[in-house]
């Protein structure tokens, strides 16, 4: 995801370093070939594949470390490469964010999953030159109605957005649609942080945010673009700060969070989702 205050003071990623060895040159919103998507659906699905075999997998005890370590191994497994690690400097497969930590929660063999935790996975994979990225929220155990509601509430606002894609729609339609669903339920919309468009790099133009704003370009759709739409959803305010280790962002109130993330295809008529698990 991209961090909105950065966006704002270029409008494009050109400032952005990263140690990763897969940022290749940026040249504006790409539109993808049919060979382009293809691979693209390939990488998208070893994503929701491991985050489907993470939702069943995890249980109160295992550490986010134990998640990553299987993240890592099953990635790898499939013929990709984890996106995220070494990616700006990330130290892991995965970002395990848990409660009130709204992104880039560092997996530790020390963090214990416990019985009533909101935890959001969020992973990518990188495949023969393409990456897909997708991120779930899950309820570990009997979590509370509160918890419940954040979760789908987020999960339908990302729903929503989706609806309103298709070509000559705009950013501003999905953001809108997102931002309605989410302040009904008496929630609100993180906006330090955006989605993006994605393939030969995890961050690509352009920025999709969440929220209504005449700061960021309003892009009209295009058939054959692909995008990471994710929106962060706090039960409290939508004010957020980073911890020491530079990486994990929490609720600034301490309110939970909770995110839901799919890698979609723009279309003609719609949008085909790239990261669907359903169908797995």
């Amino acid at each position: 995801m991209k961090l909105f205050q950065d966006l704002l003071s270029s409008n494009s990623l050109n400032h952005l370093t990263s140690a990763g060895p897969r940022i290749k040159q940026r040249r504006g919103i790409e539109i993808k070939s049919a060979r382009e998507v293809e691979i693209m659906r390939k990488a998208s699905q070893i994503v929701a594949t491991v985050l489907k075999e993470i939702d069943q997998l995890v249980k109160p005890g295992m550490s986010t470390g134990d998640l990553d370590e299987f993240a890592e191994r099953r990635i790898r497994e499939m013929g990709a490469v984890p996106s995220f690690k070494g990616y700006q400097g990330f130290p892991a497969s995965i970002c395990a964010s848990i409660n009130n930590e709204v992104v880039h929660g560092i997996p530790s063999s020390k963090r214990i999953i416990k019985p009533g935790d909101l935890l959001k996975v969020d992973t990518g994979a990188y495949f023969q030159g393409y990456h897909g990225d997708s991120c779930i929220t899950i309820g570990v155990g009997d979590i509370s109605s509160q918890a419940k509601k954040l979760s789908l509430v987020a999960k339908e606002s990302l729903m929503a957005g989706l609806n309103q894609i298709k070509a000559k729609n705009t950013l501003l339609d999905i953001a809108g649609a997102i931002e309605d669903h989410v302040k009904k339920n008496g929630f609100s919309v993180v906006e330090d942080y955006t989605g993006h468009g994605v393939g030969r790099n995890l961050h690509e133009e352009p920025s999709v945010f969440n929220f209504r704003t005449s700061e960021l370009p309003n892009v009209v759709l295009r058939s054959g673009m692909t995008l990471a739409v994710e929106p962060i959803v706090n039960s409290g305010s939508k004010s957020c700060l980073t911890l020491d280790d530079g990486w994990t962002v929490v609720t600034k109130d301490g309110t939970l969070s909770a995110q839901w993330e799919h890698t979609i295809l723009v279309t003609k008529n719609g949008y085909e989702i790239l990261t669907c698990r359903e169908s797995l």
